[in-house]
């Protein structure tokens, strides 16, 4: 189409704050347990001025999930968190995860149980039922975030098969699923 990619790491002009991230274990009768993940960050603030100047000149930047937090030290970011942190700060009215999964299934392995549209406390039931899991809770997670600070619609979509952005919008049903916001029940047009 024309545009040009700039890559970018999340450092670049402080592109994504972040900070530490720690896993808190509790068990039974014992106090929380605090586990250390490394350099393993979330983000607290996203900086959009470059990413609106680099648009504003044509330029489509792709930015690679590491935060920076004050004193320097570089964290690595879940991709799906990061994209729906960046999403959510320049106020995107949608959201599109391309994966190699064709979206949310009722079951993992039949395709035919594919969810449609799904709202936001949805999700949390699905997590906690345990229909989504392994690497598509922070997916999910990360749609659900992105809802909850604004942004309009996220969509799940499996990028292996052609055009899944143009099946997904000028289809009935969408070819992945579609989340929103728990008082936007119509899928719609999706558009």
């Amino acid at each position: 189409a024309g545009a040009g990619a700039v890559g970018l790491s999340g450092k670049d002009g402080m592109l994504l704050h972040a900070e530490k991230k720690a896993m808190v274990v509790t068990r039974e009768n014992q106090p929380p347990e605090i586990i250390d993940l490394g350099n393993v960050g979330r983000v607290t603030r996203v900086e959009t001025s470059l990413i609106f100047s680099l648009m504003k000149d044509g330029f489509v930047p792709v930015i690679a999930p590491v935060g920076v937090d004050a004193q320097g030290e570089s964290y690595n970011i879940n991709a799906d968190t990061a994209a729906s942190e960046i999403a959510a700060a320049l106020k995107a009215e949608k959201l599109v995860f391309l994966t190699d999964v064709d979206g949310i299934r009722m079951q993992a392995d039949d395709p035919a149980s594919l969810i449609s549209a799904v709202s936001v406390s949805e999700v949390g039931k699905l997590i906690a039922e345990g229909v989504i899991t392994g690497g598509m809770i922070p997916k999910v997670q990360g749609c659900a975030r992105a809802i909850e600070k604004g942004v309009s619609r996220v969509h799940i979509l499996n990028g292996t098969i052609p055009h899944p952005i143009i099946l997904e919008i000028f289809t009935d049903k969408g070819i992945g699923t579609m989340v929103h916001a728990d008082d936007d029940a119509e899928r719609g047009t999706k558009a």
